[in-house]
């Protein structure tokens, strides 16, 4: 049967296949065979509804079973905890009327995909804001603002070369990244394929060094781009969000980002099975077998197809039958996942608003513990009390907070915000915190590549396996975004949508 006149085009599920290799086109909006499946769906075909087992609640599993019910499918979504969203999380214990983003806290601008959801489930928006003049570097034991900094780097303890002095950090990272946007912009896809040559076996240090960076100068650049714990990462993870300007025009939710998880939720509610563990994934030439565990017992469901969305640490604990291709079980072991703690402030008084401070939104950027501050980006008239990110950390620091029980978290966090804002001593109410490398529902806050391995391994991260299929936000080259979820849920719902349906008793319709 010829498909109808408004299927999408030709390929897997009608979506562009994704490259083995990072490419402009993931970096640029998503293709707009992505972008119409929000209004239009997955496209409609005759066909037998088939019924999958998607694996996690988090975005991508939500998308995933939102789209497939869409078009008739028979999601069933197993959920291991009692909340769905995965690594979107927003705390909200604390007074009323108040919350925090644990996970995923503010979207871009150029992530259509993500925002034309929530203008579909109409979510309300508002300016994140990234950059504050106002806002504190505290470094070496002094304290100054972002824009005395700016006016005068040399008042900075970094010890620097002669043609370093005078520049801030973003000066030098903007030159030295230059030759990047220029490739991109001038060849697009031929351009980004020359960059990922030379530069994917090189990490953001290695990068800094070819550029001819003083010690003092890294220094500098991984402090207050709050990227030191990360500099061993892969370079093109930056390139890929520089050319992508992920960190330009951001917004947030209004209300918590969970929002968005809920808006999937309400509209799949029946198709969730919530305290739902994953132990075991068993394939066969007619179908998938996922056996669960809950309190009750142990369980059992059969469908057609299963879309895996766990993070590939809890992946590595689930017993799978008949084994996965060595590729993927190696992308599985070796797939690194950077740490994220989060420490959160409920104060009686937005201290930071006032004079002599006038801190609303932005970050502030140590050389402690903590590492940075974020402030709220909108001003609350009705109620003077707030929350404070007071910490957030990635990497080797996220791990020693993650290391410490909550209480003492907070309490040292507590020693770390006063030297910087002493009035916290007066205002702190209660506090807070999310480890997420010590979350066993996540094993990390994202992924993220190493030298090498986007070339080396991210075909095998996306390739399915028989009858099982997986998306995630490591399933995209969107690493730590709410849009990367998305655009994997989405293309492993439109590749089985596509595929043929068994033949079954199942009634015959328009899918």
């Amino acid at each position: 049967m010829s498909e109808p006149a408004n299927a999408l085009p030709a390929g897997a599920g009608g979506l562009p296949e994704p490259s083995g290799r990072p490419s402009p086109a993931a970096a640029a909006p998503v293709p707009d065979s992505i972008l119409d499946v929000v209004t239009a769906g997955l496209g409609r075909r005759e066909q037998h509804p088939k019924r999958v087992i998607v694996i996690g609640a988090g975005m991508a599993g939500l998308v995933a079973a939102f789209e497939l019910q869409r078009q008739g499918h028979e999601p069933v979504v197993l959920e291991a905890q009692n909340r769905v969203g995965g690594r979107v999380y927003t705390m909200r214990d604390f007074a009323p009327g108040l919350y925090a983003e644990a996970g995923a806290m503010r979207i871009p601008r150029v992530h259509t995909l993500t925002l034309e959801y929530c203008k579909l489930f109409g979510l309300k928006m508002r300016p994140f804001v990234m950059g504050n003049a106002r806002t504190l570097l505290h470094v070496a034991g002094r304290t100054m603002t972002f824009a005395d900094a700016d006016a005068d780097p040399g008042r900075l303890p970094f010890q620097l070369t002669e043609a370093e002095r005078g520049k801030t950090w973003m000066q030098m990272w903007d030159e030295a990244t230059a030759e990047i946007k220029q490739a991109y912009d001038e060849a697009g896809q031929a351009g980004w394929e020359r960059i990922v040559q030379q530069y994917d076996d090189m990490s953001l240090r290695e990068f800094l060094e070819h550029k001819g960076w003083s010690e003092g100068a890294i220094e500098m650049y991984a402090i207050l781009s709050f990227r030191e714990q990360n500099m061993n990462t892969a370079v093109i993870e930056q390139f890929f969000e520089l050319i992508g300007r992920s960190f330009e025009d951001m917004r947030y939710i209004e209300g918590g980002t969970d929002l968005l998880a809920r808006a999937f939720y309400e509209r799949i509610e029946q198709c969730v099975r919530f305290g739902a563990a994953v132990k075991a994934i068993e394939q066969d030439a007619d179908g998938v077998t996922v056996h669960y565990a809950n309190a009750a017992g142990r369980f059992s469901e059969r469908g057609d197809y299963a879309i895996c969305t766990l993070p590939f640490p809890v992946l590595s604990n689930i017993e799978v039958s008949p084994a996965l291709s060595p590729s993927k079980r190696q992308a599985i072991r070796e797939l690194r996942y950077n740490a994220s703690t989060k420490i959160l402030f409920q104060v009686r008084r937005r201290f930071w608003e006032s004079e002599p401070y006038g801190i609303v939104g932005g970050t502030t950027a140590t050389d402690l513990p903590i590492r940075r501050v974020v402030y709220p980006s909108a001003a609350d008239p009705d109620s003077e009390r707030g929350i404070l990110l007071a910490s957030y950390t990635w990497g080797q620091d996220a791990l020693r907070w993650g290391s410490m029980s909550e209480k003492d978290r907070i309490e040292e966090a507590l020693e770390d915000v006063a030297k910087i804002h002493p009035e916290i001593r007066e205002e702190f109410e209660v506090g807070a915190s999310h480890a997420w490398f010590s979350d066993p529902y996540a094993g990390g806050a994202f992924a993220q590549f190493e030298p090498g391995q986007a070339t080396r391994m991210q075909k095998h991260i996306l390739a399915p396996e028989g009858r099982i299929y997986f998306a995630g936000e490591h399933c995209s080259l969107y690493h730590a975004w709410i849009q990367g979820a998305l655009e994997s849920g989405i293309r492993a719902a439109a590749t089985i949508h596509s595929l043929p349906a068994p033949e079954t008793a199942r009634e015959l319709i328009t899918v």
